[in-house]
């Protein structure tokens, strides 16, 4: 059946003779290109290989030539159709190039290498990186027609680490002992609303409203992407809009730049480890009173009461320069992020408080695909992979394809 519909698609495809537009035409470069005869090529697609034949034209002073049909077509610079790529694309994504190769095979009946897998999964990423870019950029003009106000806006920024070729980690400080990096961090965002909550008063996120942007860039950078795709989502429409991290230095200087008069807080499940760390290192030779003790610190900080938690810590009797190291730093951590803790204040107003949305991403959006056994990655690379996992898990996959035909 493929067979029968690659000879009738090469028919289709060749019924205009070959794409002729008279013996002289303009090109983009403004230059006239002379018609010097017909060319066949080569195109593989999701039904098999055809062969179509194309008008070719050439301008003598540029000594560069054109074929008029490759455009209408799409298939400028590429043996592959605009199917076959969507497809390689979509299987690149999810998969491993090897596998994806595979897998085409497999379903489809039709070779594509896992190099050419590589590359058209690249350079898709690359053009859905920007097409995403694009529209975020829009979304800051003033020409954007508004839409239905949303009730609560949330913004979740968290960052993970990939594997790296030795090449991208030169200048790249590490955190084993001998200071050697094997990763680079991706900075993760994504973008969620929240209309309701349940019969508990609990948050109930929006269905199918969670978008994601992210690359191993620098904070910086990122805080110009993640702005852009919260003014894309509705952030100045936003009745509330609330910024949800770990507590990390990087994240609130986002929070306060980019964001001013948003809710701040701190990841309840992160603040938690602080003091269950504190209370491993000076009680965890007596499990019993260690588990009594943090579980005061728990009801404690859930009734938004940190001055309380801060003062249990400053009572404990840390018997070494270390357990005294890691009471210090719990203390700090919860001085600078008070304000960002009042967690039973945030769940009276039927707020989230804890970042699982974007953590979760860290293992969707990057891990099953960035993370898996022997791999590592270049930044260029790695980019273009999460610009595409991004692309399709915010369910812009279709809107993408649709901004490419009509470009």
């Amino acid at each position: 059946m493929h067979t029968v519909g690659s000879v009738m698609l090469e028919r289709l495809l060749n019924a205009d003779g070959g794409g002729y537009q008279g013996r002289k035409i303009s090109w983009d470069d403004g230059r006239e290109y002379e018609f010097m005869g017909y060319q066949d090529k080569g195109v593989l697609t999701v039904l098999g290989e055809v062969h179509i034949r194309r008008a070719y034209y050439y301008n003598a002073v540029g000594k560069e030539g054109c074929c008029p049909k490759d455009r209408a077509l799409a298939i400028e610079g590429t043996s592959f159709s605009p199917g076959v790529r969507r497809m390689t694309g979509r299987v690149g994504g999810y998969r491993s190039f090897e596998l994806g190769s595979e897998d085409i095979k497999e379903l489809a009946g039709i070779d594509v290498t896992a190099k050419e897998v590589q590359r058209i999964s690249h350079k898709l990423g690359k053009e859905a990186g920007k097409f995403m870019s694009g529209e975020a950029t829009a979304a800051l003009s003033d020409n954007v027609i508004p839409i239905k106000a949303t009730p609560k806006l949330y913004v979740e920024i968290d960052g993970t680490g990939i594997p790296m070729v030795k090449a991208e980690l030169i200048e790249t400080q590490g955190k084993a002992e001998d200071g050697k990096a094997k990763t680079r961090e991706v900075k993760l965002g994504c973008v969620f609303t929240q209309t309701t909550v349940d019969k508990e008063g609990r948050p109930v996120r929006d269905e199918a409203s969670t978008s994601y942007v992210g690359a191993i860039e620098t904070a910086e950078q990122f805080a110009k992407r993640i702005y852009g795709e919260a003014k894309r989502r509705g952030l100045d429409r936003a009745q509330k809009v609330i910024i949800l991290g770990d507590g990390a230095v990087w994240i609130w200087n986002i929070a306060e730049e980019c964001f001013p008069g948003a809710i701040q807080i701190v990841d309840l499940y992160h603040a938690c480890e602080y003091y269950w760390k504190t209370a491993k290192a000076v009680l965890g030779n007596n499990p019993k009173k260690m588990k009594q003790w943090a579980e005061k610190r728990r009801k404690q900080l859930t009734a938004g009461n940190v001055n309380g938690v801060i003062e249990a810590i400053r009572k404990l009797s840390p018997s070494t320069e270390h357990e005294k190291q890691i009471c210090d730093k719990s203390i700090g951590y919860f001085q600078k992020n008070k304000g960002r803790m009042k967690y039973n204040e945030f769940r009276r107003q039927g707020l989230f408080v804890g970042s699982g949305v974007v953590e979760a991403g860290c293992r969707t959006v990057i891990g099953q695909r960035l993370k898996q056994s022997g791999m590592h990655w270049t930044v260029k690379g790695a980019n273009s992979i999460i610009a595409l996992r991004c692309c399709f898990l915010s369910n812009r996959w279709e809107d993408f394809w649709e901004a490419r035909s009509c470009a």
